[in-house]
């Protein structure tokens, strides 16, 4: 009777210990509370934390930005719900009366554009480009789900939607509230990526383009090869001022040495080995240890995976 007791007591706290110790660790993380930054004339930025979405930060870690004119507030991303979306309002709100007018999805990753809706449904204006959209019309079921393990009860009250103004084309310039904006495609670490870009200001919001401060990831999903492409449109942009997907605000030099180096050095090394149908667990262990990227945070968790990744797209795609 004991042993069946103490068996029965194991078994529970098995099933108990990965909940405690995935609440302790939501618990032990500080409440990211988003606040604007000002980048420079009225662009700020609300840059997010570097870590995995979770109740604490509210699925809000990546950066988003808006732009402050007469007419009303441009709002680059909307946050990862219903729940977040409201948290960069009160984020814009300490800055501006204005309301938000318009939103501008840069891509379709969940934390990119889930709080369409809340901001819709208060009279602002969705945009984006056509490959956006069509990528946010095929995952957004499994996104919601995903983003319901992470964030759970944050989830309710939201619904996915897609943007009111569908721009078609690789690329468009526009003017909102008086903003002049160049907008163009990159599909580099997801189908439909955009970068944004204000030359009146000299500012770029590269969406998940540039990583600054961690290792950039390489999806079943990303492209290198766009990647690097739109790398070098937006080095020749030449912005002073770069907003980056994730990671501080900067600046064109550390945008090129954490994340253009990268994807030369991905593309110059790992896929050229695989077009040289050289082995592949032998050319992972040979460039593991990069020195200029081993500071990065997350460096040890994603560096052999992005490796892998390029290797098996440029071995079936030389």
């Amino acid at each position: 009777m004991i042993n069946q007791l103490a068996r029965r007591l194991g078994l529970k706290a098995m099933l108990i210990a990965p909940w405690l110790a995935m609440n302790l660790s939501h618990a032990s993380e500080p409440v990211f509370v988003p606040k604007a930054q000002w980048v420079v004339d009225k662009v700020y930025a609300i840059v997010g934390p570097l870590g995995q979405r979770s109740v604490p930060n509210a699925g809000l870690n990546a950066n988003y930005g808006f732009v402050v004119t007469e007419q009303g507030v441009i709002l680059i991303d909307s946050g990862a719900s219903a729940h977040s979306a409201a948290l960069l309002e009160k984020a814009i709100a300490k800055v501006t009366p204005q309301p938000v007018r318009w939103v501008l999805n840069t891509g379709s990753q969940d934390h990119r554009w889930l709080g369409n809706d809340y901001f819709a449904r208060k009279g602002a204006q969705v945009h984006a480009l056509a490959a956006t959209v069509q990528t946010q019309k095929t995952v957004a079921e499994q996104q919601v789900a995903g983003m319901s393990r992470f964030v759970g009860e944050q989830m309710k009250g939201t619904s996915p939607r897609h943007a009111d103004v569908v721009h078609p084309g690789a690329e468009v310039s526009l003017q909102l509230g008086g903003v002049q904006i160049q907008w163009m495609d990159t599909s580099a670490h997801y189908p439909g990526d955009t970068m944004i870009h204000l030359p009146m200001s000299a500012v770029t919001f590269t969406g998940d383009l540039v990583y600054v401060d961690r290792l950039l990831g390489v999806l079943p999903q990303s492209n290198v090869r766009k990647a690097n492409q739109a790398f070098a449109r937006l080095a020749a942009l030449s912005p002073k001022h770069v907003v980056p997907g994730h990671g501080r605000v900067t600046n064109m030099a550390q945008a090129q040495k954490e994340t253009g180096d990268y994807y030369q050095f991905l593309i110059a090394n790992i896929g050229a080995a695989a077009r040289n149908l050289e082995p592949m667990s032998e050319t992972l262990d040979k460039f593991a240890s990069p020195m200029p990227f081993k500071h990065l945070q997350n460096f040890e968790d994603l560096h052999r995976g992005n490796m892998n990744r390029v290797f098996v797209d440029f071995e079936a795609n030389p």
